[in-house]
């Protein structure tokens, strides 16, 4: 299958530690790793270990990002003829301290847009026509405002059937995607402490796709508008790191979109993406294979 992903490429530096750090103490770096990450690098790396054919756009490659960026996805099916490297642009890079299921990423993010908003260059691409005839199913980062609306413009106007990730339900690339995944944080940060329970409506109702608002390790809600609100208690694996989960996670969903799996069997496989990526560190080094995602999704009774 062919598989285009629009949105956030970045390089990713994560370090494990023994502890979280707490002000004036000392905490070891078990492991650490650096590999391309983003809600689209990472979605990448999964969908080529899946089996898929994929292409990605979006942000800029920098200076600092160039060589690594060629590097890790060589040997994996991930086009980069779309991408622009841009020797003039620093590169964006963030940077993950992770203990347990306890991680804490920061970077220059604020920065990256601000400065784009305020007169400066964009430093990511107009989604390009072709890549959009060329797939079969996309994936489609809600980050880069008009530039992500228009992808999903591209989307709908070739009847290419889209995922995308923690945007406001009342917003066109909600509307128009064949599935929605609203992660909690999200949901804060667009509508502040109110329920999942509260919200789902509210998705549900301004779309004809699946909508799905997770919950970290607990029990989540999908549906569609005019149906029963059903619930999946994620798969029980021993935990190593949720580094990469929720982008695993919408993989997950794009290859069963692609594979036009129903609703029950798209949430099953995407949440068993999930809990793989999550019973190792780094996952972006060590993807889900098809075979262990489809071993825990089809002899689990969760």
């Amino acid at each position: 299958m062919n598989i285009y992903l629009y949105g956030m490429i970045c390089a990713s530096n994560s370090f494990k530690l023994n502890a979280f750090p707490v002000p004036d103490e000392y905490s070891e770096i078990e492991s650490s790793a650096r590999f391309i990450g983003g809600e689209t690098g990472t979605c990448a790396t999964v969908l080529s270990s899946l089996g898929a054919d994929v292409r990605i756009d979006g942000t800029h490659i920098g200076r600092s990002m160039a060589a690594l960026t060629r590097e890790f996805y060589s040997g994996k099916s991930v086009g980069l003829g779309s991408l622009t490297f841009d020797e003039s642009f620093e590169g964006l890079e963030d940077y993950i301290l992770i203990s347990g299921d306890i991680r804490t990423p920061f970077g220059r993010f604020g920065h990256f847009f601000s400065d784009c908003y305020s007169g400066g260059v964009k430093h990511w691409n107009v989604p390009k026509e072709s890549d959009v005839l060329w797939c079969d199913a996309a994936a489609v980062d809600d980050c880069f405002g008009e530039d992500s609306q228009r992808c999903a413009e591209l989307c709908t106007a070739h009847s290419k059937p889209f995922v995308t990730i923690d945007c406001k339900y009342d917003s066109y690339i909600h509307r128009h995607a064949a599935v929605t995944v609203i992660s909690g944080e999200a949901l804060k940060m667009h509508y502040g402490d109110v329920s999942h329970e509260e919200m789902f409506p509210l998705y549900a109702e301004n779309s004809d796709g699946l909508t799905i608002i997770t919950n970290g390790s607990g029990r989540f809600l999908y549906g569609r508008k005019g149906s029963a609100v059903k619930s999946f208690m994620p798969f029980e694996v021993d935990a190593v790191s949720t580094l990469g989960a929720g982008d695993t996670f919408k993989a997950g969903c794009t290859y069963a979109l692609a594979n036009s799996m129903n609703d029950d069997g798209l949430v099953r496989f995407a949440a068993a993406c999930a809990a793989v990526a999550v019973s190792r560190y780094p996952s972006q080094l060590m993807p889900p294979k098809l075979d262990e995602v489809t071993a825990l999704a089809g002899h689990s009774d969760t």
